[in-house]
């Protein structure tokens, strides 16, 4: 049976747990309905993609940019979904608004101090993921830019840190979630695909993050991953995500019984 749509007040709520899902970049019109069609069947309410893409090359695809904003909302009349969409920098901000039901700053922004500003002025909830050098106290301080200028619907996402370790993409900080739970008032998610980097480390990352606290996931989904336009190798197929998704939930179950 689907769940009940879920609404932006949920994302805020410690009853609820929230799955962000969706594929790491918009790359058509068929690609991000087929995923929206897919996660609605789940009762997901909650789509990411990437219209503006930073990446490491200037040679790696960029993004379809606001073509692709207007894809995912195409996705958003057909399904209801609520879009997490990245903004970049200022230059883009009103047109991703326009667009967009939540903003997400992503790793390299973390300490775009002046972009934080921009969007605590709006009246939107903000996505930040912490950038994969800071410390935890960079990170909430980060979020103080963003509460400072007004704007206090903020969801703080762990996403993993570059350390020596190089088995995987990055090394997710677990203890980060407990600990931004007793430092800040916002929930606190956790982003297991790019730590990962391989699909198959998601699942358990995954639950991982549940064991620990967390009180959303947010993964990368995509009908051909092998496909892809951008992580390719993280990215889950439908029915490697839907498998997550039962048993991120059997846990959950678990879990409330004690």
């Amino acid at each position: 049976m689907m769940a009940p749509d879920l609404t932006i007040e949920d994302l805020f709520s410690k009853e609820k747990f929230i799955f962000i899902a969706g594929p790491c970049a918009v790359e058509s019109e068929e690609q991000v309905l087929e995923t929206a069609r897919f996660l609605k069947t789940l009762g997901i309410n909650f789509m990411r993609g990437g219209a503006y893409k930073p990446r490491t090359s200037p040679k790696s695809f960029q993004g379809l940019k606001e073509e692709g904003l207007k894809i995912l909302a195409m996705a958003k009349e057909e399904t209801g979904m609520n879009i997490v969409t990245e903004v970049m920098d200022s230059d883009n901000l009103t047109t991703v608004t326009k667009y967009a039901d939540i903003l997400q700053i992503g790793s390299r922004n973390c300490q775009n101090f002046s972009l934080l500003r921009r969007v605590g002025e709006l009246n939107k909830p903000v996505l930040i993921k912490r950038g994969f050098g800071n410390t935890i106290d960079e990170f909430v301080q980060a979020s103080e830019y963003i509460s400072g200028a007004g704007n206090s619907q903020i969801i703080m996402v762990e996403r993993g840190i570059r350390t020596f370790e190089n088995a995987t993409r990055f090394t997710l900080d677990i203890s980060a979630v407990p600990v931004l739970k007793e430092r800040v008032p916002y929930p606190v998610y956790v982003d297991p695909s790019h730590p990962a980097g391989l699909a198959r480390y998601v699942e358990p990352l995954s639950l991982a993050a549940v064991g620990a606290g967390a009180d959303g996931l947010m993964i990368e989904v995509h009908p051909e991953p092998q496909e892809a336009l951008s992580d390719s190798k993280q990215q889950l197929n439908f029915k490697q995500f839907e498998l997550l998704y039962k048993r991120v939930n059997a846990l959950r179950d678990t879990m409330s019984k004690f």
